[in-house]
């Protein structure tokens, strides 16, 4: 194959150049994100009901939409959360289930489900959640001193979000702290009684005068025209111009009743930038778009709408571009250094410029050609993919110097120059292949992983296999044919003999591999207790997720855990940023509730997020300190996580359940156990480390019980009671101004006294005309209720959450205490999750060590052999693990990584070591002159001598490229950083000590019987 393809070089060349142009197209259409496009296999139903107490929106709301939505197809788990006038429902699927057919039935299922909600009840919200959902970026939109915030909110809506929409690669704009304009209306109660009059009077004229005729036409001749009344409102003078008739008979202004004016709607939540209110526009880009040409477009934008509107200030916050320009630059760096330092390298060992040419040919057109790959499996260019690409090259450098020094060799022996790029390429091809196919064996069952793992690891091995792929078809024909092309018209007589550098590194070789060789049993003895101790650093490494980058942002979250308003809530956190006295870059918050269309989280009138950038670590250490000192110090009961902010990596990971929660439900009531029962049980809890959950939080309430006693004896009917309640206390809606698709509601002003005040001083009409005071209908009280009501598919369940180093040894004790209580327990959360997946991963790592070895046993017709290149990785992990120590980093996904980096040159070379062993070895036996034994020790030293120029110049060559990230600083350096201790530490110890490995445990897995009988 490999004669017929070189013969035909003309042909190679086309095809290969054909390849690169299309790669070239193709890359130029591939999506670039920070992220694959993975749909996260949840839906979140959010609900919104208004001065509703958590058990009403549970009986009335949650329960009937989980009953509704029990049946869905692909439903692992469903969980619920009833708060004061918000609820949600988290819907868990299994990962086969299509994400977009179960959203489309989730919303049929509520659709159908509407008739049995409350009538006041607006459509709950449906969320799917995807990677791509994350913000790219967030747009700070602030008002200028004394300009008009509602009408900077209407600037948002209507204008900047069309504008930002309408930018390539944008799919949503969302929007949070948005301000409404409303109608207030004030009744004068002096003289409304002075004429005899109520409330009701007036809210009846404002709905009359506010009336349409929908649908009505009159006909005149052949002629039909739609009627409208002439006499709806528009503004506060037309409401006070409206006539309202006394009992006497006489019409007076409404203005004259009431005051009547324009307010700003009262807020459920509030967002600030810095201090100053304003809005967020969080940006979310489209699964196809590229996110390294949108954020310079919506830059460009910002610079149009400063210009345009001066009125407002804007700013970016938050770009999460940075990790994949981090990401990119880092490839782009390992290409430019890979690039000089192999040409570096090669020429020190190889004599010859033309060789590092050749190799600077193939490096970037496997690259190319890899995109083609992309382009055909639908993937993206991404963090997780290009992370794919940065293994390859590695193994992609290997495979180069490889054939390029079988080929030299060729040359040396005497073969004519296309016969030893032929025999050049043919002799390792099948070491190569096998070398690939244990490479692959590693990362293709890492797809099988549950959950969003195994999701990321699908992009991770596409990249991989891609770059493998193409590199051997690079190595096996581009090569050799540019090798032929360049050497085939030199002049310049072949130079057989070896550089002065690689001969003294040759001596060096020789000089120690003689004493390995004559000490065997105690180097063999050294060699395996450096197995156990290397592997053993493992166990005083610090694993975590990701490496440790040097944020320079942190976040707040912040529950006040008291009742209070969001405009109080608003006031806490301007205390809180002005305690930092301006020591920030950047300063944010998301105040109460967030008005964002898809956020998934839980939305509280007592909750703030607030985010910082600093322009230290130093001082974003002193300010998290100052933080955390203020809010123990003034607000003790306020429950807060105060950290390093997440980026998208960590909002993707990140789980919020719970680590280890012991749930109970109550068999016999089905709701939840009362405080005075549910306190004196908790004191028997079988272990004192827990902390209550949702469903035992306590927050203090006020409860209004109607007095039907007095109300019977008075004939005050039920619902004039509930009606003057909500007048008092709530957002009473008198009528709706309807002009073009925007809503003005009139509203019923609400008063700020309290609410004992007003009971005593509200006046109920009875319907003889009498009145009565309000107060002498109701009883109040001041309790402490459940914050929440929490709910599963079983039911409403209350629950803790166990913080003890091994919460699963008191299991049998939990479910004793329940059993005695006639409760139902189970235990769920994260630890069951990392358990399963700790389980799932070691049967797929089994599974890969199984694959590798059938390759191998394979490639040599051995079942001893493949064990020496098994027990080889343990000797280059053990050196990982050393550099990784010394340099004071830790176990992670980066450094993970590294190991299979490093891992794959190692068993490159060890594969090429035993074949090339065996070669030799079957050729020194069919010498007569020769016994076996002395044709083992020929072939062991001299295939350790052929070996020894591509396995350093590939380790030198990696090194030499990744050493510059380690004195780099930046985001990029800081994810890469464990990676190049754990190649650095791999290629070097581990190398070293594999060089005369193999040809000494190859020495001891032959039978000494066959050397003596042959």
């Amino acid at each position: 194959m490999v004669r017929f393809l070189l013969a035909r070089p003309i042909a190679v060349f086309m095809t290969f150049m054909a390849l690169m142009v299309f790669s070239f197209i193709v890359l130029r259409t591939l999506p670039i994100s920070l992220l694959p496009p993975i749909d996260v296999p949840q839906i979140v139903v959010k609900v919104n009901y208004p001065n509703a107490s958590p058990e009403a929106i549970e009986q009335n709301v949650l329960s009937r939409i989980r009953e509704g939505l029990i049946t869905l197809n692909g439903l692992e788990e469903m969980d619920s959360k009833a708060g004061s006038e918000v609820g949600t429902i988290w819907l868990t699927f299994d990962y086969s289930t299509k994400m977009e057919l179960a959203y489309i039935d989730v919303n049929e299922k509520i659709d159908r489900l509407t008739n049995s909600l409350p009538e006041d009840l607006s459509r709950p919200e449906v969320i799917r959640i995807n990677t791509s959902d994350i913000p790219v970026v967030r747009v700070q939109v602030v008002p200028k001193e004394g300009i008009d915030e509602i009408e900077v909110s209407l600037l948002a809506e209507n204008v900047l979000k069309k504008r930002i929409e309408q930018l390539p690669g944008v799919s949503l704009v969302d929007i949070n702290g948005k301000k409404d304009r409303i109608i207030t209306v004030k009744p004068r109660e002096e003289a409304l009684s002075a004429l005899g009059m109520t409330q009701e009077n007036v809210i009846s004229a404002i709905k009359s005068g506010n009336q349409d005729l929908p649908g009505i036409s009159v006909k005149d001749g052949q002629f039909r025209y739609y009627l409208r009344l002439a006499t709806r409102v528009d503004t506060p003078k037309d409401i006070e111009s409206l006539p309202v008739a006394a009992s006497s008979g006489v019409i007076i202004p409404l203005g004259k009743l009431a005051e009547v004016s324009y307010e700003t709607q009262e807020t459920l939540g509030y967002h600030l930038f810095g201090t100053d209110e304003g809005l967020v526009i969080t940006v979310h880009k489209q699964a196809s778009a590229k996110m390294n040409e949108l954020i310079p477009e919506l830059k460009k934008s910002l610079g149009y709408f400063k210009e345009d509107y001066p009125q407002v200030e804007f700013e970016l916050t938050q770009d999460q571009s940075n990790l994949l320009n981090a990401a990119i630059s880092n490839l782009e760096t390992s290409l430019l250094f890979g690039g000089v330092f192999a040409f570096a390298v090669l020429f020190l060992f190889m004599k010859d410029y033309r060789l590092p040419l050749i190799i600077g040919v193939s490096l970037p057109s496997s690259l190319l050609i890899s995109f083609l790959v992309f382009y055909f499996f639908d993937l993206s260019i991404n963090i997780i993919s290009l992370s794919g690409l940065a293994l390859g090259i590695g193994m992609l450098i290997d495979n180069a110097i490889i054939v390029l020094d079988n080929i030299t060799r060729k040359r040396e022996s005497g073969l004519p120059l296309f016969e030893a790029c032929v025999e050049g390429v043919n002799e390792v091809m099948g070491a190569l292949i096998s070398s690939v196919l244990t490479t692959l064996a590693v990362f293709v069952p890492l797809v099988f992983l549950s959950g969003i793992s195994g999701a990321l690891f699908f992009d991770q091995a596409v990249a991989v296999t891609a770059i493998l792929s193409v590199s051997l078809a690079v190595a096996f024909i581009l090569l050799p044919m540019l090798y032929l092309i360049m050497f085939s018209r030199s002049k310049k007589p072949y130079d057989e003999g070896e550089g002065l550098f690689f001969s003294k590194v040759l001596a060096g070789y020789d000089y120690l591999y003689h004493k390995v060789i004559s000490n065997r049993k105690l180097a063999m003895l050294g060699f395996l207790l450096l197995i156990p101790l290397g592997l053993g650093i493992s166990l005083i490494l610090d694993t975590t997720g990701l490496p440790e980058i040097e944020k320079l942002d942190a976040t707040l979250d912040v529950d006040w855990s008291e009742p209070i308003s969001a405009t109080e809530n608003k006031h806490r956190v301007l205390a809180l940023l002005k305690t930092l006295d301006g020591n920030y870059t950047q300063a944010e918050a998301d105040v109460g509730v967030k008005q964002f269309l898809l956020f998934d989280g839980e939305n509280s009138i007592q909750q703030s997020l607030l985010y910082f950038l600093f322009p230290s670590v130093e001082e974003k250490q002193a300010a998290i300190n100052q933080l955390q000192d203020y809010l123990k110090k003034n607000y003790p009961e306020a429950s807060f996580i105060l950290g390093d902010a997440p980026n998208a990596f960590d909002q993707l990971f990140n789980s919020s359940m719970p680590y280890y929660e012991v749930r109970w439900k109550d068999l016999e009531a089905k709701e939840p156990i009362p405080e005075e029962k549910m306190d004196p049980w908790l004191s028997q809890f079988p272990t004192r480390e827990w902390e209550r959950g949702p469903g035992l939080q306590k927050e203090a309430s006020v409860v209004f019980t109607l007095r039907a006693d007095k109300m019977a004896t008075y004939q005050i009917p039920v619902d004039a009671v509930q009606t003057q309640i909500s007048k008092l206390f709530g957002s009473y809606t008198i009528t709706d101004i309807r002009r073009f698709g925007v809503i003005t509601p009139i509203r019923l002003k609400e008063t700020n006294a309290r609410f004992e005040s007003l009971l005593r001083n509200t006046r109920l009409f009875a319907s003889d005309t009498t009145s009565y005071i309000l107060g002498e209908f109701i009883d109040y009280q001041y309790e402490d209720h459940y914050k929440y009501v929490t709910a599963d598919k079983g039911g409403i369940y209350q629950s803790l959450f166990v913080t003890a180093d091994n919460p699963d040894e008191g299991l049998r004790d939990y479910v004793r205490w329940g059993q005695d209580k006639n409760l139902g327990v189970t235990a769920v959360g994260q630890y069951f999750k990392d358990r399963e997946n700790v389980r799932q991963l070691i049967g797929i790592l089994l599974i890969s060590v199984l694959l590798l070895y059938f390759i191998l046993a394979a490639q040599f017709e051995s079942f001893i052999q493949p064990l020496i290149v098994v027990f080889t990785l343990p000797l280059g992990i053990g050196g990982a693990f050393l550099v990784l120590l010394l340099c004071g980093a830790t176990l992670n996904v980066m450094s993970a990584i590294g190991l299979v980096v490093m891992l794959g040159i190692m068993v490159n070379d060890a594969i090429l070591k035993i074949d090339t062993i065996n070669r030799l070895r079957s050729s020194y036996v069919e010498s007569d002159s020769t016994s076996a034994a002395e044709a083992l020790e020929m072939a062991l030293h001299r295939a350790g001598q052929i070996r020894l120029k591509p396995i350093l110049m590939t380790s030198i060559t990696t090194i030499l490229a990744l050493i510059p990230i380690v004195f780099s600083s930046g985001l990029g350096a800081d994810l890469q950083r464990p990676l190049v201790f754990a190649v650095i530490g791999g290629l070097t110890i581990g190398t070293v000590t594999s060089l005369y490995f193999v040809p000494l445990a190859y020495w001891f897995t032959v039978s000494k019987k066959s050397l003596k009988t042959t």
